[in-house]
C-alpha cells in the first residue's frame, strides 16, 4: 500500500510537471492543441504504467506465496509422509519378527532397508524443506525419537537372536509400543505443522489476490478520474477557442471590420484568429483607400458638371450674340459685289478655318491630357481592386489549407473545418465583389480610352482641315487681291463671325461630351462607394497582438504555402 501511494504521488507530480513545462507561463490555455493531446496521452500512459506496476507487484507476492507452497510445503509433507510410511513398515516388521520366528532374517533385512529409507527422507527434509526454526526443532525431535525407537528395535533383535521369546514379547509391549506411539505422534505433529504452513501460504495468496483486485480497481478509478478531468479541461479550452474564432468569422462575414477581440493563448485556433485580425486590418486600410478615392472622384465629377453648366450658359449667350451679328451682316453683304464678296469670304473663311483648327487642336490636347489623367486614376483603382482580389485569393488558399488540416485532425477538427469553410466563403464573396468592381472600372477605363481615341481622331481631322484650308486660302488670296479693298471691312466681320460660330459649335459639342463622361464617372464612383459602404471601418489600422507572443509551430501544409 505504501508503494502504491508513493507511485500515485509520483504520477500526479509528473503530470503536473508536464503541464508546467508545456505551458511555461500560462498553463493549459497557452498550450498548442498538439501539446494538449500529448499531455492527455502522457496521463493515460502513466495510468497504464501505474496499473502495470501495481499488478506486477501483487503478482510477485501471489507468486511468492504460491511458490512457497509448491517448493516448500508440498515437499515437506511428502518427505514426512515417506518417513512415516517407512516407520510404519518398521513397526509391522517388528510385529512379524515377534510372531514369525522362522522369517526373522528376512524381517531384519526389511527393517534395515526401511530404517535407511526413513533416514533418507529425514535427510531430504533437512536439505530442502526446513521452513523456520520451529520446523528445524521438530525435525531434530523426529530424529531423536526415531533414534530411541531404533535402539529399542535393535535390543529386540538381540533378544530374538538369543531365543528369549518371553523377554522379546515383554520388550515389545513395554518398550516398542509406547516408543512407536510417541514417535508417530511427533511425526504427525510435525506433518500438521507443515500442512498449517501450506494453508497459511494459500491464505496469504488469496489475500494478495484480493488486495491486487482492490488495488487494480483503485488504480483504474484514479486513472479514469485523472484522464476524465484532464479531457474535460482540454475540451473546454479548445471549445472556447473555437467559439471565439467562429464569432470573429461571423462578424467579418456580416461586413463588420471594426470588432476588437482580445487574444489569449498560443494554440492554433488563436493563431488563426490573429491571422484573421491581421487580414481585417489590411482590408480596412485597402477599403479605406478605395472609399477615399471614390469620394475624390465624385467630388471631381461634381466640379466638372458645375463647370459644364457655366460653359453651357456662356455658350448660349454667345450664340444669341452671333444671331444678332449674322442678321446685321446679312443686310450689309447684300450691298457688296458678288465676286469680291465671294472671294473675300472664301479667303477669310479659309484663314478662319485654319485659326480655329489650331485652337481646336490645343483644346483637343487639353482634353487628351484630362482623359489621360482620368485613365491613370482608373488604372490605380484597378490595381487596388487587384490587391483586394489577391488578398481574397490568399484567404481562400489559407481556408483550403485549414480545411485540409481539419480533415487530418478527424472528429476533433470538424468545428475547425466549419470555420475554414466560412472563411473560404467570405473570401469567395470578397473576390466576387472585387471582380464586379474591377469590371465596372474596366468599363469606365474603356470608355475613357474610347473618348481619347475619338479626340485623337478629331485632332488628326483638324490637321487635315488646316492643310486643305491652307491650299484653298492660297487660291482665294489671288482672287482677293484682284477684288480690291472694297470688301475689306465686311471680310473682317465675316471672319470674326465665322470663328465665333465654329468655336460655339465646338464648345457645345465638348460640353455635351464632358457632361456625359462626368455623369458616367460619377455613377461609377457612387457604385464603388456603395460597394465599399457595406463594411464598417471604424477601427485601428494595426491588428491587435495576442497576450502571449510565443510562436506556434506551423503545420506542414502552412509551410508548403509560405514556401
Amino acid at each position: 500500500m505504501y508503494f502504491c501511494a508513493m507511485f500515485r504521488l509520483a504520477s500526479i507530480g509528473m503530470v503536473d510537471c508536464a503541464i508546467r513545462r508545456s505551458g511555461d507561463t500560462g498553463g493549459v490555455g497557452d498550450m498548442t492543441i498538439a501539446r494538449k493531446l500529448y499531455l492527455l496521452i502522457v496521463a493515460v500512459v502513466l495510468g497504464v504504467i501505474m496499473q502495470a506496476v501495481v499488478g506486477l507487484y501483487q503478482s510477485h507476492r501471489i507468486a511468492s506465496s504460491a511458490g512457497y507452497s509448491a517448493t516448500d510445503t508440498i515437499p515437506s509433507v511428502l518427505a514426512l509422509n515417506g518417513a512415516t510410511d517407512a516407520i510404519y513398515g518398521i513397526r509391522l516388521n517388528i510385529a512379524r519378527y515377534v510372531i514369525e520366528p522362522t522369517a526373522r532374517e528376512k524381517t531384519v533385512a526389511n527393517m534395515a532397508a526401511l530404517h535407511q529409507k526413513a533416514q533418507d527422507f529425514f535427510d531430504q527434509f533437512e536439505r530442502c524443506c526446513i521452513s523456520d526454526d520451529t520446523d528445524r526443532r521438530m525435525l531434530e525431535a523426529d530424529r531423536r525419537f526415531f533414534a530411541e525407537y531404533e535402539k529399542h528395535r535393535m535390543a529386540m533383535v538381540d533378544l530374538g537372536s538369543a531365543g528369549k521369546e518371553d523377554a522379546l514379547r515383554v520388550a515389545m509391549e513395554e518398550k516398542m509400543a509406547p516408543t512407536g506411539q510417541r514417535l508417530m505422534a511427533v511425526l504427525n505433529e510435525h506433518k500438521n505443522y507443515n500442512e498449517q504452513l501450506g494453508r497459511q501460504g494459500a491464505e496469504a495468496a488469496d489475500e494478495h489476490l484480493q488486495l491486487s483486485i482492490y488495488l487494480t480497481i483503485a488504480a483504474a478509478t484514479l486513472v479514469i478520474v485523472m484522464v476524465s478531468a484532464l479531457s474535460l479541461l482540454l475540451v473546454r479550452n479548445i471549445r472556447h477557442s473555437l467559439h471565439a474564432a467562429t464569432e470573429l468569422a461571423d462578424t467579418i462575414g456580416r461586413g463588420d471590420l471594426s470588432s476588437q477581440i482580445v487574444l489569449r493563448g498560443r494554440d492554433e485556433v488563436t493563431q488563426l484568429m490573429l491571422s484573421l485580425q491581421r487580414m481585417t486590418g489590411s482590408l480596412v486600410q485597402i477599403l479605406g483607400k478605395v472609399n477615399d478615392s471614390a469620394a475624390t472622384i465624385e467630388t471631381a465629377t461634381r466640379e466638372i458638371a458645375s463647370g459644364n453648366l457655366d460653359l453651357s450658359s456662356r455658350t448660349e449667350a454667345q450664340a444669341g450674340s452671333l444671331e444678332e451679328t449674322v442678321s446685321a451682316m446679312g443686310q450689309l453683304t447684300t450691298t457688296v459685289k458678288q465676286n469680291a464678296d465671294n472671294a473675300r469670304q472664301a479667303d477669310e473663311l479659309a484663314q478662319s478655318a485654319s485659326g480655329v483648327a489650331g485652337q481646336a487642336g490645343k483644346v483637343v490636347d487639353e482634353v487628351i491630357l484630362t482623359m489621360e489623367a482620368i485613365n491613370a486614376s482608373s488604372l490605380k483603382i484597378v490595381d487596388i481592386i487587384s490587391v483586394i482580389d489577391g488578398i481574397a485569393f490568399q484567404t481562400n488558399i489559407l481556408a483550403l489549407n485549414a480545411a485540409v488540416e481539419a480533415a487530418r485532425a478527424g472528429e476533433q477538427g470538424r468545428g475547425f473545418a466549419v470555420v475554414a469553410s466560412e472563411v473560404r466563403s467570405l473570401a469567395q464573396r470578397s473576390a466576387s465583389a472585387a471582380r464586379e468592381i474591377k469590371e465596372l472600372i474596366d468599363d469606365s477605363v474603356n470608355k475613357v480610352q474610347s473618348g481619347s481615341r475619338l479626340v485623337l481622331q478629331a485632332g488628326s481631322t483638324m490637321e487635315e482641315v488646316v492643310t486643305s484650308v491652307r491650299r484653298v486660302s492660297g487660291i482665294v488670296r489671288d482672287i482677293s487681291v484682284a477684288s480690291g479693298e472694297q470688301s475689306d471691312g465686311i471680310a473682317q466681320v465675316n471672319q470674326a463671325i465665322g470663328m465665333m460660330d465654329q468655336t460655339t459649335q465646338q464648345n457645345a459639342a465638348l460640353v455635351e461630351e464632358a457632361a456625359a463622361a462626368s455623369q458616367s464617372l460619377r455613377e461609377q464612383a457612387k457604385g464603388l462607394a456603395q460597394a465599399v459602404s457595406v463594411f464598417r471601418l471604424e477601427r485601428s489600422a494595426e491588428a491587435p497582438q495576442p497576450e502571449s507572443t510565443e510562436p506556434v509551430q506551423e503545420q506542414p501544409a502552412m509551410l508548403a504555402l509560405t514556401a
